[in-house]
């Protein structure tokens, strides 16, 4: 499985206020900073093979404080950019204030058919549009990584939950129940048979599941134990219950990652 780490950005002066999107020259503030420098420490023994970030200034402040905590030589120590994962184009609503883009027709459309709108004027992007190229950047960044994988993406609330509704099967208008919070970190798996999200919303919860298994020792050649009874079975998939029905057993049973909590982030908080 090719595991991707999620990683919102943290907090700038107008994260809850104004409708950024791609408005350039935000940085992140104080708390931003000190976000960024607590899920960098949290991720610092995890090994990853890049980090990748939007171009935003946001992101990339975050994504440069975790990269700059990787061990030397890493190829994750420099941050590649890909504005596929960038925010979503908000078109004229872009800087507005998000208690005067509450009252306009179009915020209720935002909230309750996401699907099917698409921002106002000619940067304007359709939401659907926005998590196709996030979901495809996934996956091209996953082909391009290997199976065996583990890398780590620093994007945006919007950007992070289409791609979260994506792995987890839910239809965009979904999407709204999903929380990402700034600096939290969501994981999913991606495997032959399906994404699996192992991690979400996580604000604070322990990542030594994230860390590289060690390998079985290997028997010496001619060692075999006559009485055995030959090879063991394939691993389950980690997300497949086995057995069915109530009481079922998990090969993952008891060592799932925490999810955190944290206040609603719905469009228009980035």
């Amino acid at each position: 499985m090719t595991t991707v780490l999620l990683v919102r950005h943290g907090l700038t002066a107008v994260t809850g206020k104004i409708l950024l999107g791609w408005t350039p020259g935000v940085g992140l503030d104080e708390r931003g900073r000190g976000q960024a420098d607590a899920v960098a420490r949290r991720l610092a023994d995890v090994p990853l093979a890049a980090v990748v970030s939007s171009p935003l200034d946001r992101c990339r402040q975050t994504a440069e404080a975790i990269a700059a905590r990787r061990p030397a030589g890493e190829r994750a120590a420099d941050v590649a950019i890909d504005e596929r994962i960038g925010e979503c184009r908000y078109g004229d609503w872009t800087g507005q204030e998000l208690a005067v883009l509450a009252k306009d027709p179009l915020w209720a459309v935002v909230q309750n058919q996401p699907s099917a709108v698409v921002f106002p004027g000619p940067e304007g992007e359709a939401l659907r549009d926005t998590q196709a190229r996030g979901v495809n950047a996934v996956r091209e960044w996953n082909a391009r990584l290997g199976p065996d994988a583990t890398w780590l993406l620093c994007s945006h609330g919007d950007v992070i939950r289409t791609v979260v509704a994506d792995a987890l099967g839910l239809h965009l208008d979904l999407y709204h129940r999903i929380t990402i919070d700034p600096c939290s970190l969501t994981v999913i798996h991606y495997g032959e048979r399906r994404p699996l999200v192992r991690r979400l919303n996580d604000v604070g919860g322990d990542v030594s599941d994230l860390l590289p298994k060690p390998k079985p020792a290997q028997a010496p050649a001619g060692a075999e134990d006559p009485s055995s009874p030959g090879p063991a079975p394939a691993a389950a998939d980690p997300g497949e219950a086995v057995g069915g029905g109530a009481g079922a057993w998990s090969p993952s049973a008891g060592t799932g990652p925490s999810a955190g909590t944290g206040p609603s982030a719905s469009t228009g908080t980035d």
